[in-house]
């Protein structure tokens, strides 16, 4: 019963840092994957031409 004293804090610890870094990386990737969205989308549309007038070159 001593092991599991002694070993059983170590573990909770462990466990904790394992599940926060699981949302962590979860977090990231459901990020990425909207951003990608978001980017495929703008790729998507048409360049539409500003109102304003034309730059001029010289």
């Amino acid at each position: 019963m001593e092991y599991v004293a002694v070993l059983l804090p170590s573990l909770v610890v462990g466990l904790l840092f394992w599940f926060a870094m699981k949302a962590i990386f979860n977090a990231d990737k459901a990020e990425r994957q909207a951003e990608a969205r978001a980017q495929a989308e703008a790729d998507s549309q048409p360049v539409q031409p500003t109102d304003g007038p034309a730059p001029e070159s010289k």
